[in-house]
């Protein structure tokens, strides 16, 4: 548009001063004759350097083109994209999507891809194509001798990114939807109709060397391929098929505000203020802490065991804070990050009308480096007292005492792995994770019973000990702007579970073989990442 009105001034100014160049110059008879022809020259001239103002503010009233988003798009996983743990130039995220369109001065770009998971365990698990790593059966219970494949398009994504320029700050907006979430009981019999479910909706203002993020998205605690980055493309949550990723990795998605510094583009900075939960167990198929016999209905409603959508209370919200290093390494990348968590947990007791409270936390220290061309290792690493619930809710936060006082429970993960991109469009991942959580025992006063997590007689999911080992791969087909791609791929896992009791006569091992097969068509626009 610019160049057609830049064209239009030079063509209307052109006759204009080539026919002021030729006109001959008026005989002396003719001096009146002359003088009209001059003046009408002279009133078409001002009427042509009209046109030409008002073609001059046409021009500057034009949009400008928004510079390229302040982050990558999220291809930072997806086979036939950049190396994993790499991001998008700009000159690569300026380019124009098939179906990114504009609203006003705003960028929309739809993301997301529709998805076919077919899963095969060895033992019933009942929990859909998505892994309840806490409940592997043991081979002496009756899901330990049946088998189950399921087939399911849940884990389709629908979203929205949206980029604009807010003077002189750059604002992402970034909303993605899965359907996950809850369904009623009778959802396989006949309509398999799955519920729509919000994953992420988040917006983030960045000018400068400063970033506010606002909005449900991953917690910042959640390992990063990148900086602080929030987009799922920056984030290291494995590429596998499973849609609750893989045992031992720290994470959550969760209503935040961030505020976040960059010094320079190597060093990373940010604290969020994160939704917090007294968690005491229950979810992901492991176990729920035991309370002391008087304290069950008391306590049970100040605790979450997996089903207290938001009536737990909470002193106050959970605080993570994260440093990150991106230097680059020679002609190699690598990314160094140290984060940390503190909560707090607080309790009344009725019987002795008393207060109580404790503070825990967990510390992170995480490493992502290019080892050679295409061929990237993957150390993450997660210690806490009284976060449990970061690894997946795999285990508690805390156990009560017979006074009603809470005492934090002690666990540590890591997953670990390597990533190979062998051509453009295939790659291939292997990963070792593993949960381990500390028995935490206490004496109920009204029986003398233990009670608390992994004592003598406990449940047979207070798990010690979760460990998963994964390799599979992810091959593009075909993508193109205009059509969008085609993805395949497949993943194997072996998982073990270890309660810290086993009754006489009961194995003191669960163990579990699963098989994942995934086609997807990926929407053209900004590639979705894979396995998310």
């Amino acid at each position: 548009m610019r160049w057609v009105i830049l064209a239009a001034c030079v063509v209307l100014a052109l006759p204009v001063s080539l026919r002021a160049q030729q006109q001959p110059q008026p005989a002396s008879g003719d001096s009146v004759a002359a003088l009209a022809k001059i003046d009408l020259l002279e009133a078409q001239l001002a009427a042509q350097q009209d046109q030409i103002n008002q073609l001059r503010k046409l021009l500057a009233a034009q949009p400008q083109p928004l510079p390229a988003p302040a982050s990558g798009v999220d291809i930072a996983s997806t086979p036939g994209a950049p190396a994993p743990g790499s991001q998008a130039t700009s000159a690569e995220a300026g380019k124009p999507a098939a179906l990114r369109f504009r609203i006003g001065t705003v960028d929309i770009t739809p993301i997301g891809f529709m998805d076919f998971t077919a899963v095969s365990r060895d033992a019933n698990m009942a929990s859909g194509i998505a892994t309840n790593f806490g409940a592997v059966p043991f081979s002496d219970t009756v899901n330990g001798h049946l088998r189950e494949h399921q087939f399911g398009a849940q884990n389709s994504r629908v979203g929205l990114r949206l980029d604009t320029k807010v003077k002189a700050a750059t604002l992402l907006g970034y909303l993605e939807t899965d359907f996950l979430g809850i369904v009623p009981g009778n959802v396989a019999v006949s309509a398999n109709s799955d519920t729509l479910r919000l994953r992420l909706f988040w917006a983030d203002l960045r000018k400068d060397k400063f970033e506010f993020l606002a909005g449900q998205s991953w917690s910042m605690l959640t390992p990063n391929r990148r900086g602080l980055s929030p987009l799922p493309g920056d984030l290291f949550v494995t590429q596998v098929i499973d849609p609750n990723l893989h045992v031992g990795l720290t994470w959550t998605r969760s209503p935040q505000l961030r505020f976040l510094y960059h010094p320079n583009e190597a060093i990373h900075l940010g604290v969020s203020v994160e939704a917090s939960e007294q968690f005491a167990g229950g979810a992901s198929g492991s176990g729920a802490i035991t309370l002391p016999k008087d304290l069950v209905s008391s306590y049970g409603p100040q605790l979450n065991t997996g089903s207290g959508n938001y009536a737990t209370p909470n002193p106050h919200q959970d605080v993570v804070g994260k440093i990150a290093f991106d230097p680059q390494v020679g002609n190699r990348s690598l990314h160094l990050e140290v984060g940390g968590v503190l909560t707090r947990f607080a309790f009344f007791n009725p019987v002795t009308s008393k207060s109580h409270d404790a503070a825990g936390g967990g510390a992170s220290v995480n490493v992502n480096i290019e080892v050679v061309k295409n061929l990237r290792v993957a150390v993450n690493t997660f210690f806490s007292a009284g976060a449990g619930r970061y690894i997946f809710g795999l285990g508690p936060d805390v156990i009560i005492r017979g006074d009603g006082s809470p005492s934090l429970v002690r666990s540590t993960s890591t997953v670990d792995g390597l990533e190979y991109q062998a051509r453009p469009n295939l790659a291939f991942y292997g990963y070792y994770g593993r949960a381990h959580f500390d028995q935490n025992v206490a004496i109920d006063p009204a029986d003398g019973a233990p009670v608390g997590f992994g004592y003598i007689g406990s449940p047979s999911n207070h798990n010690r000990l979760i460990q998963q080992g994964t390799f599979g791969f992810s091959h593009t087909i075909a993508r193109d702007p205009s059509y969008g791609g085609l993805q395949w791929g497949v993943q194997y896992s072996h998982l073990v579970r270890n309660p810290w009791y086993a009754a006489p006569g009961q194995a003191d091992s669960a163990s579990l073989n699963m098989a994942f097969l995934m086609f997807r068509y990926l929407l053209p626009g900004a590639p979705p990442p894979v396995g998310r």
